[in-house]
């Protein structure tokens, strides 16, 4: 649902800005989209039940945290109408949350749902309607048109061979973190080898392994590289002898010190950016998540983040690549100040999105209200929905639209004399002009 809601009789003005930001989101509303990252799955790029909305990680780590046990949400064999129910059962709980009302906005948007809770009372219907549009043949393209993506960029496991799917509209982007920081296992060294066709062995087989899967991957139409960086990594440029001398010793299966392990990963990291470089891709920077916080949580309800982590560890990296554009998400409004500056002096830093734990209105406005005033306008991507299902989109999208033009009307037309025209510009600008023009789409 749309509505901004205005109090005609505040005599501070309010209701002209509110309708100034309605105005402005419906233009923004307008503008079909790129998705500059995500977790689709090409194959399966829409839900086939409610079970699979519901079962995004935010829903189950949030009902676990409220107290639906583990079990009841992993159970072994759980089919999906089931699990849907347990879950419904802590929605009460939730609906406070800017993620339950995602899920309201897609069931009404997607599915017709009027009520303004899911409850025990009224999921059941809703599911079964929810099935019967979900198993409709065009139910994907349906997705896709009253979601306004175009494009829709996705994340790639290094050994993937980009078959059976259309890249120029799900648009294939090389994930890296098994490569930079598991290395050490056999498993993820036979799929290097496989994939490349490269018996890796020291450093120089390593690079050219690293080469021929970037090969494929260009080849294939893609147009970034990423990486999920944990926050004591400080990424240095290793040297090809000593870097020869751990991977001889990773492939006889020798146990390395930690210096060793971070020589290691710091000279794949810089391999992989002497790639980017090689081939104009952007390298993706999502930095500071620490894995398996809370060992106990849920399937992807295990990772969170800490102050720890500064952008003055990657000073060495920013410098050595100055044609590479470094595309950074950060997870928290401390770090978000830094990447701001970062953004302000580096050619090759660019703002990118509200990343997991920062993507709420609250830090979205905060964070957004830092970069419009301070970054160069043509060096941001606004907004990506990192979802795994596409029907996410649409709500996700929504609320950041929302706040952009909040903002927008706010600080730019009201604040500085904009028209609304520049302000709808800039916006659009933000929402998709830069994704098209930092990733050549």
């Amino acid at each position: 649902m749309n509505e901004f809601v205005a109090d005609i009789d505040n005599p501070d003005g309010n209701t002209m800005t509110t309708s100034l930001e309605k105005r402005l989101f419906d233009e923004l509303e307008q503008l079909v989209l790129i998705d500059p990252h995500t977790h689709i799955n090409p194959h399966e790029a829409p839900s086939k039940t409610l079970a699979d909305i519901m079962g995004y990680h935010y829903y189950t780590e949030l009902a676990h945290s409220a107290g639906l046990e583990k079990s009841q949400i992993e159970e072994d064999g759980l089919d999906p109408k089931t699990k849907v129910g347990r879950l419904v059962e802590k929605l009460s709980d939730l609906d406070n949350t800017i993620q339950v009302s995602w899920l309201l906005e897609m069931c009404r948007e997607f599915f017709g749902f009027t009520d303004d809770r899911i409850t025990p009372d009224n999921w059941e219907g809703l599911y079964d309607t929810a099935l019967a549009k979900m198993s409709e043949e065009s139910w994907e393209q349906q997705v896709l048109e009253k979601s306004k993506l175009e494009k829709v960029f996705l994340t790639n496991d290094f050994d993937d061979k980009l078959e059976g799917f259309d890249t120029n509209i799900y648009v294939p982007c090389l994930r890296t973190d098994d490569l930079v920081f598991h290395f050490l296992k056999k498993s993820v060294r036979n799929r290097l080898n496989e994939a490349s066709g490269i018996e890796v062995g020291d450093s120089s087989t390593f690079r050219a392994a690293i080469a021929k899967i970037f090969s494929h991957f260009v080849e294939k139409n893609a147009k970034a590289c990423a990486i999920s960086i944990p926050p004591n990594f400080s990424p240095q440029k290793v040297d090809a002898g000593s870097a020869a001398a751990v991977i001889k010793r990773t492939v006889k299966g020798q146990r390395l010190t930690s210096t060793e392990q971070e020589m290691l990963s710091s000279f794949a990291f810089w391999t992989l950016a002497e790639q980017c470089d090689e081939h104009g891709l952007p390298f993706d920077l999502m930095i500071g998540v620490n894995r398996r916080v809370y060992e106990g949580g849920v399937y992807q309800g295990q990772d969170l983040f800490d102050k720890r982590v500064s952008l003055l560890q990657y000073k060495q990296l920013f410098n050595a690549f100055p044609n590479v554009t470094f595309p950074v998400s950060v997870l928290g409004s401390t770090s978000n100040q830094e990447l701001v500056s970062y953004s302000w002096i580096f050619p090759n830093v660019v703002t990118n999105g509200h990343w997991w734990y920062s993507n709420i209105p609250t830090y979205i406005e905060v964070d957004t209200r830092s970069r419009l005033e301070a970054v160069p306008r043509n060096k941001q991507i606004g907004y990506y929905s990192d979802m795994y299902k596409l029907e996410f989109a649409l709500p996700k999208f929504r609320m950041y639209r929302r706040v952009l033009a909040k903002v927008l009307a706010s600080d730019f037309v009201t604040g500085r004399g904009w028209t609304e025209t520049q302000a709808i510009d800039f916006g659009k600008q933000v929402l998709r002009g830069n994704v098209e023009t930092i990733f050549k789409v």
